[in-house]
């Protein structure tokens, strides 16, 4: 038997192989869009990907199932309550698949999703009777549990799958053996739940003592306990989940469209028409000098997912990267669905080096020289685009906070006619930010270089929790 993890940091996701070497069988477990990792593996270990199976519609991600389809002939693999566009087999609750050296079972485990489902792997050669591992996708998390309000919009409500959740962690798998591996699908900093740990795995017996949601309680405090607090989730998630549920373009077919050189004149062209120019570099080169009306959002950062929370999903998106990352700007992208790309500005930034008039630098203050603008006779409006867990426990007084993900909903609170002075926790958000502040016509402002780390480091006050 087999088990590899694969962890893809930037959406704070695991997806896995499992493979059975006496039938050359290869199984893929919840696989990212790009499938190419897990054909070179199945390759190297002498196997065949024959089965691909989705623990749920995920909405963080769009899955690979139909690359994996259409490439390599895999079967596709649901839980017994999905439905879906394209053909797959329904697996309930106890079904298997049997392989000379590994069986994999099915459990049935509704709640963060209708659908959900939970694969018991055992390891025939070593013991045929107790699981090795269970692949908990969105169900269980290491340190947390899955949020069951996602899916609000698909007609479920959060108090109903949160019921199912707890049944499905208290009959399901908390029966199974303290030293059960236990392999989820996200990890920290996936949006899917609200405090998950940077471990990627545990044994159930570590969980069943570490984990708060799993700790005694009745089903109703559970329910209290999981809808509290839970982080934003962006528009496109629900994109997401319906888009894995429909036949669709493949990445590559796609990308094939999309990866083409666009002139500068086009771009100016696109952009007035509508088009949305998406500068993936670093925030540093952002600042020095960018076309005017772009957004930043680098690639060195969370990038797919503030993407899909500020990107519209409609208007097509034109790339201007550092030569030679504009593929890596739109497989990302792809990741989640976002398949509008036109293309890319042909040689990047250097096409505007004749054109000064296009280009806009974003004034940067280090952190000691906005803390005497802030006391100076006529200090700018300090604006914290942190998360509002993140205010609440550390902030600089006088700031005001709006989250980035609510800044153009609520752009109408910043004043026009005052200077404005953004930051964030380090520097990435706090330059997404002012870009969009810039394409609403407040230009008046200037970013704190560093964040709140900066400040952190200059020794300057803040006001804290207790």
């Amino acid at each position: 038997m087999i088990l590899k993890q694969y962890y893809l940091g930037c959406l704070a996701h695991a997806s896995y192989l499992l493979g059975d070497e006496a039938s050359s069988t290869a199984i893929i477990v919840d696989p990212q869009r790009d499938i190419q990792q897990y054909l070179a593996d199945a390759e190297k270990f002498g196997l065949q990907i024959r089965h691909v199976f989705l623990t749920h519609f995920h909405a963080d991600f769009v899955a690979g199932h139909l690359e994996l389809r259409d490439r390599c002939g895999a079967t596709i693999h649901l839980g017994s309550r999905a439905q879906a566009e394209y053909a797959f087999v329904a697996m309930k609750d106890g079904d298997t698949l049997e392989f000379p050296g590994l069986r994999l079972q099915v459990l049935e485990t509704p709640g963060h999703t209708i659908e959900s489902i939970s694969i018991l792997a055992f390891d025939l050669e070593k013991d045929s009777t107790k699981p090795c591992a269970v692949l908990t996708g969105d169900t269980l998390f290491i340190g947390d549990v899955g949020r069951p309000d996602l899916r609000a919009s698909l007609g479920w409500t959060a108090d109903d799958l949160g019921a199912r959740l707890y049944d499905s962690l208290h009959k399901q798998l908390l029966p199974l053996p303290d030293e059960t591996l236990v392999y989820p699908a996200h990890g920290a900093g996936s949006l899917c739940g609200k405090q998950l740990s940077s471990d990627t795995f545990s044994s159930l017996g570590d969980q069943r003592r570490l984990n708060y949601a799993l700790q005694p309680m009745s089903k109703e405090q559970f329910i209290r306990l999981v809808t509290a607090d839970q982080p934003d989730a962006p528009a496109y998630f629900t994109y997401d989940a319906i888009l894995n549920t429909r036949e669709r373009a493949t990445l590559d077919k796609n990308l094939e469209q999309v990866l083409h050189p666009i002139e500068l004149d086009e771009v100016l062209r696109l952009g007035d028409s509508g088009a949305q120019i998406l500068d993936v570099r670093d925030p540093v080169e952002y600042a020095k000098g960018h076309l005017a009306g772009s957004i930043n959002i680098g690639l060195g950062g969370q990038y797919a997912t503030w993407a899909g929370t500020v990107l519209h999903r409609e208007k097509p998106i034109v790339i201007i990267a550092e030569p030679g990352r504009e593929q890596e700007a739109a497989l990302r992208l792809g990741r989640i669905g976002f398949d509008h790309v036109k293309g890319f500005l042909r040689s990047g930034m250097e096409a505007l080096a004749g054109r000064p008039d296009l280009v806009w630098p974003t004034e940067r203050l280090s952190a000691p020289m906005l803390a005497e603008e802030l006391v100076s006779a006529d200090p700018p409006l300090l604006l914290d685009v942190r998360n509002p867990r993140e205010w609440a426990t550390r902030h600089i007084e006088g700031s005001v906070n709006i989250p980035l993900n609510h800044l153009q909903e609520r752009i109408a609170e910043i004043p026009s006619d005052r200077r404005i002075a953004v930051h964030c926790a380090g520097g990435y958000r706090s330059s997404i930010a002012g870009s969009i502040l810039h394409q609403h016509g407040i230009t008046h402002l200037v970013e704190m270089a560093g964040g709140l780390a900066a400040w952190d480091a200059a020794q300057l006050p803040v006001v804290s929790q207790d």
